[in-house]
């Protein structure tokens, strides 16, 4: 991993790793990421009129697509404007060479997979004289040369002030952690902020990626599932079903995801279920005890969340089954640190919630817009899921996608249901009075 992921938070151990996480903190606080919210939006809905381009220029109202490769495009733009302000436009630029660097990587032909098991065991396999390794070294060098690029422009920029005109996560940690000349202070140096970009873009962008794809594999699998989440989606964000009022900025800015509790039930579901990252890697740094077990320090543990994220005791008889509702009523031996998609403590996901964001937004988005079906003309993609950073299947994600319709009483009905909460929540603000509005209709 480390070739294209550099020495990031991913990667970084002990104190290193907590300077580290200290000093990007407020990139990834709630209000920071909130602020970045519209891009996310932007780039969802360009995605989403991309695939309706896709239908029209067939003539057609279905079309079996592979999501995957489009929701890694899309989440790679998204890290790139709302990470670092740059714009790849992957989207409508799939061949962008930033784009087939990590493309490169993600090749499951039998050669491939081999030369990746190598890697995994030693550090020798770079210098075997294999094409996957040149590739990968020219991989690593593009995306090298892109995140040197993105941490000199900040510093130029805040060298000639102009940088706290930027609202980017990347922008924001250099403003912090920098001195006024534009040199980077303390312990983020640039080659520690050019590997945390490395990091960024890498496990930033294609965990969500992968994490959609299989969450809407999983709504095609069980559609009633799917109806039940359009329908709360159609109810909250009722302007996204309108061709009018899709992409009114002034509807946009007033969205608050979590107001939605089963689409929350379903993406943590989707998680569980099946984490983007199935394991993890540690070193213990003092020796410990562990269920009767010497663990000496310096042991290598792996952390297996995708199975921790299924024990009965924690998840109840049914926790091999995929069920959002379970959220709702979770077992009384039920434990926070069961749910080991983001990890927990100094360990956990700096990027949570940018990536829990990321991939409601892009969901609403779609399903406002897309009926999706199992294509039977594939392979069922969870029986052939390969490991790369991320957890994907061998051949990608493909779905039947339809156009989907909504009858224009059940539009007015969710529209008016929509301006009286918005319409109540405005007079308590000023009156502090319940006016339960939403209830007369």
């Amino acid at each position: 991993m480390f070739p294209l992921l550099g020495n990031g938070i991913f990667l970084a151990e002990g104190n290193i790793h907590a300077q580290q996480r200290k000093a990007l903190a407020p990139g990834f606080s709630i209000s920071s990421i909130k602020a970045l919210s519209p891009i996310f939006w932007r780039k969802a809905l360009l995605l989403s009129r991309l695939w309706q381009f896709e239908l029209k220029k067939e003539d057609v109202q279905s079309k079996s697509i592979e999501i995957l490769d489009w929701l890694s495009r899309a989440t790679l733009d998204i890290i790139g404007e709302a990470g670092f302000g740059a714009d790849f436009d992957s989207l409508h630029h799939p061949d962008t060479p930033i784009r087939q660097a990590y493309q490169r990587f993600f090749i499951f032909d039998n050669w491939s997979r081999l030369f990746h098991g190598l890697h995994s065991q030693t550090r020798l396999a770079r210098f075997l004289p294999m094409k996957a390794n040149y590739e990968l070294m020219a991989s690593r060098r593009r995306v090298l040369n892109l995140a040197s690029e993105i941490i000199c422009d900040k510093q130029s920029k805040r060298l000639s002030q102009t940088l706290s005109r930027e609202k980017n996560i990347i922008a924001l940690i250099v403003r912090d952690n920098s001195t006024s000349n534009g040199k980077l202070s303390g312990n983020m140096t640039f080659d520690t902020m050019r590997d945390q970009v490395m990091t960024f873009l890498g496990a930033g962008h294609d965990t969500t990626a992968a994490g959609i794809g299989w969450t809407l594999h999983l709504l095609s699998k069980y559609p009633s599932t799917q109806d039940k989440l359009r329908r709360e989606i159609q109810e909250y964000m009722p302007f996204l079903f309108s061709p009018d009022n899709r992409e009114d900025e002034s509807w946009l800015s007033k969205i608050d995801e979590d107001r939605l509790p089963y689409l929350n039930n379903v993406c943590r579901e989707s998680l569980r279920y099946i984490p983007p990252v199935p394991f993890t890697l540690q070193h213990s740094t003092a020796g410990d005890q562990l269920c009767g077990y010497r663990v000496p320090a310096g042991t290598e543990v792996t952390i297996c969340s995708n199975t921790i994220n299924r024990v009965p005791e924690y998840w109840g008889t049914r926790a091999d089954e995929f069920d959002p509702d379970r959220w709702d009523h979770l077992p009384e031996t039920h434990t926070a640190s069961a749910y080991m998609t983001f990890l927990h403590g100094p360990r956990g996901c700096i990027g949570k919630k940018f990536a829990e964001t990321e991939m409601k937004t892009l969901l609403c988005c779609l399903l406002s817009v897309y009926i999706f079906e199992i294509d039977d003309s594939v392979d069922d993609p969870e029986k052939w899921k390969m490991w790369k950073i991320t957890l994907r299947p061998r051949d990608g994600i493909t779905l039947k996608g339809h156009a989907s319709g909504v009858s224009a009483f059940r539009m007015a009905y969710t529209s008016l249901r929509f301006l009286s909460r918005e319409l109540e929540a405005l007079v308590l603000n000023f009156y502090r009075f319940p006016l339960p509005l939403a209830n007369l209709l």
